[in-house]
């Protein structure tokens, strides 16, 4: 008689699992135990896991690592399931772990074994349940590892209670858990699984003096163990009718206890006889400590969640009311660590005028003291807005308040009372920090911005055809630095369809990035249309971003899906609820605002026109003390041209704006105002640039030696625009230039 005979006869197959190249081998009877067709098959190992139970997958997965560690066999018990989710039989696998060693030197492991189908004894007997494996010890100790990451990994009272009723005991699955907490002298079920809801009504408010197992379990912290029906009926009669109706035969009752002090009860419970021998009730306990542990650290957490929500939640506004013309959306992600708060806010005041300001900022840090601090800022930053000031006398306010708050020993409540002996704590929290802050003005009519800047990053601006600009933008120390620092102003129009956006360094420099690489990640989801396609099925009123905080009461899906998208290439999705490896990438907190200006409205019945490409504008100021800016004109140009069809008519622009301005800075006194239009459809689009000053001497032509360093704009201008102009105005003048998009000629042939 063959050996496949033999095993097949005693409802034993073979199978090879290869854990490099992903395949499991089957002989006929082990396809036939895993539920298949009785005959040898090589099937994908996900095709062959999806028959195990995962319960009893998370078992035999420790249990192998074990045997690999300790080079022996691997021996588990597992429940095979169809596909319907109901459980086949029962089979016991034993094998042994292979390593294999492949050519690139990695090496890794094919499990080679034996299943066998195993009689699970039948209610009503009394057949004790024997463990599981062969080898109760390292199956238990597998078993005891796995519980204990299970159960250290868990965040919440929830997540606890999930991992413990997903726990396999090696040879006495229990089919029914319950957790007791206590409140003053009452029991309660803090969560139970493998029961109907509603089964838990009689045990969800009972006194400690009840005659119940589990209340016993907390009167004297010791465990009780119930082998079979009668020992339950003979120590609990009264309890014994609630307990009958779920068909248990054995009860198993431990005391979860947390540094000496018992804060509830375990109660596990089995369909089959259970003897409780020594090694049983070993691993029991031990659960028990490991869960009692888990719900303790799981409570401690959620309180400093809920605390540290709550303030973070009251120190975010909500933006509002509605601004006609206007859309706001906004996000807030705190850092990944510690307590989950930090120095990052936003805001938006009504003023006074009719027009409303919206700031954002960052105080150093990312603890309780930067929470602190920026609650107060925003404040008085409120308060100053909202009397009327400029947004420069703002600024210069909020960094005074800043710097005597930092400064002032009686502004805090944990600095030293008069002793002289200063501590630790004192000087951490009179520590000298400052804050980036960006505050802009907007009046909704016009459009017209004014920002003031505080060591902040720029705002960046979407045009209504996608191109994205950051516009560069004055600005004076973060606050809190030097008293008397000035803050100057920029104006420019945020036009119909464009969206400005403000953030923290946070969106910017999150996962290693620098300003330069952190501008380009974020661009490429700025220009992109993918935010389009939001519907308002989806974006209706407030909608979460990426877990983040978000608001945005009044604004259109798109910038809601834009907002969140932006939280996403930083963080990727929900990646801060999981393990992970994007989970560490929140080393910042992050704050972003989009306030986009809204296209003007067809007319009620109007038929849609012919949709043209919109105008991108630009319009920049580089004052006398700011020569430095010219590089920033040079750039702001070729972002704008960006798409243009001709690098050598982009490097043209560059050359004809540097003069320019240049020569304003040079030969007046005054500023220059540039602005740039580009116009038409992408291949034939016209670019009209604009500088503007106040001086009446209008340029001429001259005939600048060879060592001359001036006296060449007029020639370039000759040579490289295809029209250009002065046009006189009543305080100076304007010179302008004008270049038609064309695709770049192939060189000329050479002969």
């Amino acid at each position: 008689m063959r050996t496949e005979d033999v095993l097949a006869a005693i409802a034993t197959g073979l199978w090879r699992w290869d854990n490099a190249s992903g395949t499991v081998t089957l002989d006929g009877e082990a396809a036939r135990l895993l539920g298949l067709p009785a005959e040898p098959v090589v099937l994908p190992e996900v095709a062959v896991r999806s028959r195990f139970h995962p319960v009893d997958w998370n078992e035999i997965n420790g249990i192998v690592n074990l045997a690999v560690a300790e080079g022996t066999l691997a021996e588990a018990r597992l429940r095979i399931m169809d596909v319907d989710g109901r459980v086949l039989r029962t089979v016991r696998s034993r094998s042994k772990p292979v390593e294999n060693r492949a050519p690139d030197g990695s090496t890794d492991y094919e499990l080679i074994g034996t299943i066998q189908e195993i009689a699970e004894p039948q209610p009503g007997t009394t057949a004790a349940h024997t463990p599981i494996t062969g080898d109760w010890r390292r199956s238990r100790e597998a078993f005891l590892l796995d519980a204990g990451r299970a159960l250290a990994e868990a965040r919440s009272t929830a997540e606890v209670l999930r991992v413990a009723a997903s726990l396999s005991m090696p040879g006495f699955s229990p089919d029914g858990l319950a957790v007791f907490g206590v409140a003053g002298d009452r029991l309660s079920i803090i969560g139970h699984h493998g029961h109907d809801p509603g089964d838990e009504g009689p045990f969800s408010d009972m006194p400690l003096e009840t005659n119940y197992p589990a209340a016993e379990v907390v009167r004297t912290g010791r465990a009780i163990y119930l082998p079979t029906p009668e020992d339950y009926k003979r120590r609990f009669p009264a309890a014994w009718p609630l307990a009958r109706r779920f068909d248990r035969v054995s009860w198993a009752f431990l005391p979860l206890i947390v540094a000496g002090r018992t804060m509830g009860a375990w109660m596990a419970a089995f369909k089959h006889p259970a003897s409780f021998s020594p090694d049983e009730r070993s691993v029991l306990t031990t659960v028990a400590r490991m869960l009692a542990q888990a719900l303790q650290r799981a409570v401690v957490a959620e309180s400093e969640r809920e605390l540290t929500t709550g303030l973070q939640r009251s120190m975010m506004p909500q933006l509002g009311p509605e601004i006609p013309g206007m859309r706001i959306a906004a996000r807030y992600v705190p850092t990944g660590g510690g307590l989950q708060v930090g120095g990052d806010w936003y805001d938006m005041i009504p003023l006074p005028s009719g027009r409303f300001a919206l700031v954002i900022g960052d105080v150093q840090g990312h603890d309780v003291r930067a929470a602190g601090l920026m609650g107060q800022l925003r404040i008085a930053v409120r308060a100053y807005a909202s009397e009327g000031h400029r947004p420069d006398a703002v600024l210069s306010r909020a960094s005074r308040f800043l710097a005597g708050l930092c400064s002032s020993p009686e502004s805090d409540p944990y600095a030293d009372d008069g002793g002289g002996q200063g501590s630790d704590a004192d000087s951490y929290f009179l520590s000298p920090r400052f804050a980036t802050c960006l505050y802009v003005e907007c009046d909704p009519r016009t459009g017209m911005l004014e920002v003031a800047r505080a060591g902040h990053p720029d705002p960046a601006i979407r045009m209504a055809d996608g191109t994205v600009l950051m516009r560069p933008t004055a600005g004076g120390l973060p606050l809190g630095i030097d008293p008397e620092s000035d803050y100057p102003t920029t104006r420019f129009t945020l036009e119909p369809g464009e969206t400005m956006m403000l953030c923290t360094d946070g969106l910017i420099e999150t996962g290693g990035h620098d300003l330069d690489t952190g501008w380009a990640r974020l661009r490429a989801v700025l220009e992109s249309d993918a935010h389009e396609n939001a519907h308002e099925s989806a974006y209706d009123a407030q909608v979460p971003g990426a877990g983040a905080e978000a608001v945005g009461q009044f604004a259109p899906p798109h910038l809601e899906r834009l907002a969140d998208l932006l939280v996403q290439a930083v963080h990727g999705p929900s990646s801060h609820h999981t393990t992970g490896p994007l989970a560490d990438r929140r080393e910042d907190d992050i704050a972003v605002v989009l306030l986009c200006r809204e296209s003007a409205e067809r007319p009620p019945g109007a038929a849609p026109a012919h949709p043209a490409r919109p105008m991108r504008r630009t319009v920049l100021t580089v004052a006398q003390v700011e020569p430095e800016r010219i590089a920033g004109v040079r750039q702001q140009i070729r972002e704008l041209l960006h798409d243009w069809a001709d690098p050598d008519q982009v490097d043209s622009a560059v050359l004809m704006v540097s003069e320019m301005v240049t020569n304003v800075l040079t030969h007046t006194d005054g500023d220059a105002l540039l602005v740039a239009e580009a116009i038409g459809e992408l291949g034939a689009r016209r670019l009209r640039v604009e500088v503007a000053d106040g001086s009446d001497e209008l340029p001429h032509k001259r005939q600048p030696g060879e060592m001359s360093s001036s006296g060449r704009g007029v020639l370039l201008m000759e040579m490289l625009a295809d029209a250009w102009g002065v046009d006189p105005r009543g305080e100076g003048k304007s010179i302008w230039f004008e270049l038609h998009e064309q695709s770049k000629t192939d060189a000329d042939p050479v002969f």
